[in-house]
């Protein structure tokens, strides 16, 4: 079956999860010059503890993985966590950053093709028409750039990547919550982080942070990991990976929001060609297919084939029901 609609309601945990992560753009060219596996470690860390003090607050469960879950799991924390980080920061070293953008902004069609079928649904022919559209608009709010075969490779790591990181949740999410998801991804992340900068960097690379990228990665860790990966993982729970993927669209265009806002000057006429395209591709997917409830009185109203209509014939009266008419 399709991919059902939900309701908006169901997609703004979503929407604000993505307008956080384009929003941090701005804020992650702070760390540029910052060792790239110890600030990440960090980052993880204290968005691990974060997220067990809101999940008390909101008295969520929080389970123990077993068995085949630690392997989802660590897929989510190697590829959507650490590999991702590691191709966006090689892949800019080859290739202009609006490349590796283009390549994430292809996230929506592998989502609306591969996120049904874990869920063993059939690909939603909505989504699909809307994935490239929303794709379109940010290749065009992202703009191109120069590569060479090593950034292309890289790019495609990081789509990959950027897809895993949602993919993998969901065998997870029901049995999880989008907490206990959450949660267990990042602390995994942080070790595997700090192992490696540990090794790469060296135990003192902590102290090389700066005020300001102190200040960047509380940013990070606070409302573009703990409180966005929450949000995003609600809604691929409520309405699906495939549907959720067109919301990855918002994250470019909250991105150039913030650029002009921050002082970056007016959006060019691409930019703003593309927000048109992205809103185009998002009300196209997400829009209800038909009212609720019309389905259902189309169904009762018209004969089955094959099924003959059963004859009707009144309810027998009582005795006494038979003497009051007469």
């Amino acid at each position: 079956m399709d991919t059902p609609s939900v309701s908006l309601a169901r997609l703004v945990p979503g929407m604000a999860g993505m307008a956080l992560v384009g929003s941090s753009v701005t804020v992650s060219r702070t760390l540029i010059d910052a060792p790239l596996f110890t600030t990440q470690a960090v980052r993880y860390a204290a968005a691990t503890v974060i997220v067990l003090v809101m999940a008390r607050l909101a008295g969520a469960r929080l389970l123990w993985p077993r068995g085949r879950e630690w392997l989802w799991l660590a897929g989510i924390a190697v590829t959507g966590l650490v590999l991702f980080n590691v191709a966006v920061v090689r892949g800019v070293g080859h290739a202009e950053p609006a490349v590796v953008a283009v390549a994430v902004a292809c996230v929506p069609v592998v989502l609306g093709v591969v996120g049904p079928v874990l869920e063993r649904r059939r690909p939603s022919r909505q989504v699909l028409g809307a994935a490239p559209v929303v794709m379109a608009g940010a290749v065009l709010v992202e703009g191109t750039g120069r590569t060479d075969a090593v950034g292309v490779a890289w790019a495609v790591l990081a789509l990959g990547c950027e897809a895993a990181f949602t993919l993998l949740a969901v065998p997870l999410l029901r049995r999880h919550s989008p907490w206990g998801v959450s949660v267990h991804a990042m602390w995994l992340a942080g070790v595997l982080l700090a192992v490696l900068g540990a090794a790469a960097e060296g135990p003192s690379a902590v102290r090389e942070l700066s005020g300001p990228q102190w200040a960047a990665v509380g940013y990070l860790a606070l409302m573009v990991t703990a409180v966005a990966f929450v949000l995003w993982y609600s809604t691929v729970r409520a309405a699906g990976a495939g549907r959720a993927g067109l919301l990855t669209g918002i994250a470019p265009l909250a991105a150039a929001v913030v650029g002009a806002v921050s002082g970056s000057g007016a959006p060019r006429p691409s930019v703003w060609l593309g927000i048109a395209v992205l809103i185009l591709g998002l009300v196209a997917g997400l829009r209800p297919r038909s009212v609720p409830g019309a389905e259902a009185t189309d169904v009762d109203s018209k004969p089955q084939r094959g099924v003959q209509a059963m004859p009707s014939r009144p309810i027998a009266e009582s005795p006494r029901q038979q003497v009051r008419r007469k």
